[in-house]
C-alpha cells in the first residue's frame, strides 16, 4: 500500500468495478461494504478490535472520541453533557437533547 492520499478514479473503491461519478470514491452504500470487508480481514470483524489495535479503549485516557476532540477534528457538547461529535452532529445533538434548556 502507498502512503499517498487516495484519489478518485471513476471506479468504486470497494473493488466491485462499478463506474461512479467524478470526485467520488464509492457507489452508494459501497463504502460500508468496503469498511466491513476491511474489518473482517484486519480486525476480526469488529470495530472494538480495530480501536484496540490503534491504542484506543473504553476509558477516557484512551478514548477515540476524546482524541478527535483533542486534535480539533470534533467538538464536545457546549452544554457539558459529555457528548462528542463532528460540528454538525453537535448542532443536531444540542437541538434534540438540550432544546429549551439553559
Amino acid at each position: 500500500m502507498s502512503d499517498t492520499t487516495a484519489q478518485p478514479t471513476g471506479r468504486c473503491y470497494c473493488g466491485c468495478g462499478k463506474e461512479i461519478s467524478y470526485g467520488r470514491y464509492f457507489a452508494a452504500g459501497h463504502d460500508k461494504t468496503a469498511e466491513a470487508a476491511f474489518l473482517a480481514i484486519h480486525h476480526g470483524g469488529t470495530v472494538a478490535q480495530m480501536l484496540h489495535a490503534h491504542g484506543y479503549g473504553p476509558d477516557d485516557e484512551h478514548s477515540v472520541t476524546k482524541a478527535a476532540v483533542d486534535k480539533g477534528l470534533w467538538l464536545e457538547c457546549p452544554r457539558g453533557c459529555g457528548y462528542r461529535g463532528a460540528r454538525e452532529s453537535i448542532n443536531n445533538h444540542v437541538n434534540l437533547r438540550h432544546k429549551g434548556k439553559p
